[in-house]
């Protein structure tokens, strides 16, 4: 009878200590910080994977390959392999396909929502605290062998935007923000006169008055039988931007979605009033804003200014035919605006993550490479090719890149004004410029605000009804398309999701559990007291 005592008591002290630490945290797992070498093995041979964009820019490959170059004649043991995508999207779905058999890059040109992703792979992607401060092979670092910026010389919005959980995880690359491009000839031949900030209300009703059409139904303001007046490219950055621009929820930091609320509702409605008409449009239904302005048949296209190449009558960049161009002037303004005094635009653009791997010597060499992307040489001439701006303050206040602004419109190619002047339009606003949270399923929302503005556009065009019904309905597809409700609450930021208590029905079980074992052991003890 001691026995079976002995062993039920010890049973149940270990039960009911499990049972109280279940209904307390359960699953949090921490991401692993980086062990750094103390030196750099220069007498191994290291091969390391550089994946990268280049929006099937040959200058760009370019500028790569010089950089490649370059890096291997300073550090001859280490072998940069790169491989070249047209899109983030492919580099992003093959990074989750080789995260289970850990094949993952090296190097990778990313962005801060993708790399949430990334992190759910324990130990995926390397912080980045340890290696920045490092004295020898940190930014600036002594023992660095070319002239790498300190940390407080990258701009610091712009760091900022690579930090999530209290750790760096990625180093910018180039950013850019969206910019819209006007054909000010037309938009002054309607009798407007652009204000300094451009405005909501402005495009909506500069972009009716041009549908009008003359008796043999050409639009008069191109006398073309085609006419879209107002095309946006990127659908998420729309809604994201109106959101923000209304102080209207998005997400929290840590996951929560408040997309779906009365301010993105009124924003899906306007909308389909203007694709109603015809007046509004989307790259995704009605193809690139650029060849449309181009071509004169767009007054209002907004784009990355990492676009500009592709606009504007002298674009050294087209998908058109040059007999299809149109003369006009075009002008360069932020987006529009709900609040001029208040001016909100995205920052965007890519950046740069190191992959782990089990030799940490590897792991400092890809950080050398990636390193080697922040100096002078490789910022300024990537940022000279499209209307991206260098991420430092060193390569923004150098002679080279100042001068090169200074000569904007020199030509229709290095010096291309529209080019120029989508740079000039965000170092002006770096300040007002904004990033959405990121976790894991970040990438998701995104691509649900998105989706809202494609469908509300597709199904006014389809004579269906944009009514209240419809709202509360496109809010649940996209919830069930994105698996928004999966998401709630979970940051995703290289740990597992702390889950904090138990629910109400699990406690009940567990305390059923509890109180059997005490009746029980209550029995027990009434047992041996009756045998006594």
């Amino acid at each position: 009878m001691r026995r079976m005592w002995k062993k039920t008591g010890a049973f149940l002290c270990c039960f009911l200590s499990c049972a109280f630490l279940l209904t307390g945290c359960h699953g949090k797992k921490e991401q692993s910080a980086f062990a750094l070498p103390e030196e750099f093995d220069l007498s191994q041979t290291y091969e390391i994977t550089f994946w990268a964009k280049n929006d099937t820019n040959k200058t760009q490959t370019k500028i790569y390959e010089k950089a490649i170059e370059d890096f291997e004649a300073l550090y001859p043991n280490i072998t940069v392999n790169l491989r070249l995508y047209t899109d983030y999207g492919k580099i992003y779905n093959d990074v989750i396909t080789n995260l289970a058999t850990d094949t993952t890059p090296n190097v990778c040109i990313t962005y801060p929502d993708h790399i949430a992703t990334y992190l759910t792979g324990e130990g995926s992607v390397v912080p980045l605290d340890t290696l920045f401060s490092d004295e020898k092979y940190g930014l600036g670092g002594s023992e660095v062998r070319f002239d790498s910026p300190a940390q407080e010389e990258i701009i610091p919005q712009f760091l900022e935007e690579c930090s999530f959980n209290g750790h760096y995880y990625a180093i910018p690359f180039m950013r850019s923000t969206e910019a819209c491009y006007i054909n000010k000839t037309y938009v002054e031949a309607l009798g407007y006169t652009l204000p300094e900030v451009l405005t909501w209300d402005f495009i909506w009703e500069v972009s009716e008055a041009a549908m009008e059409k003359d008796a043999e139904e050409n639009y008069v303001v191109n006398g073309q039988k085609v006419l879209i007046p107002f095309i946006y490219k990127s659908t998420d950055n729309m809604m994201i931007q109106m959101l923000k621009q209304k102080g209207a929820g998005y997400s929290t930091e840590d996951g929560e979605i408040l997309i779906f609320n009365d301010t993105t509702k009124e924003l899906l409605e306007t909308i389909a009033e203007h694709a109603k008409t015809g007046a509004f449009s989307t790259f995704k239904i009605s193809s690139y804003p650029a060849n449309f302005l181009n071509a004169g048949q767009c007054l209002f296209a907004v784009d990355s200014t990492a676009g500009a190449t592709w606009m504007g009558t002298n674009a050294p960049l087209s998908d058109i035919s040059e007999d299809k161009f149109v003369e006009f002037e075009t002008a360069v303004m932020p987006i529009p605006q709900f609040d001029p005094e208040n001016p909100q635009m995205i920052s965007q653009g890519p950046s740069v993550c190191i992959f782990n791997k089990e030799d940490s010597q590897e792991v400092l060499a890809s950080w050398l490479f990636a390193q080697y992307l922040l100096t002078n040489e490789v910022q300024i001439a990537y940022a000279q090719t499209e209307g991206y701006v260098p991420v430092t303050a060193k390569a923004q206040e150098s002679e080279e890149y100042q001068d090169y602004l200074a000569r904007c419109g020199e030509d229709n190619e290095t010096y291309y004004d529209v080019k120029i002047k989508a740079s000039q339009l965000l170092l002006e606003n770096t300040e007002n410029t904004f990033v959405t949270p990121v976790f894991n399923g970040s990438t998701s929302l995104r691509d649900a605000a998105g989706q809202m503005i494609e469908n509300v556009t597709k199904s006014v065009r389809r004579k269906q009804e944009v009514d209240d019904a419809y709202i509360e309905a496109l809010y649940e597809d996209v919830t069930s398309l994105y698996h928004l409700d999966q998401i709630g609450g979970t940051a995703a930021t290289g740990e597992k999701e702390e889950l904090g208590e138990l629910p109400g029905t699990a406690v009940a079980l567990l305390a059923a559990l509890v109180g059997a074992w005490v009746l029980i052991l209550l029995y027990l003890v009434w047992g041996k007291v009756r045998g006594r």
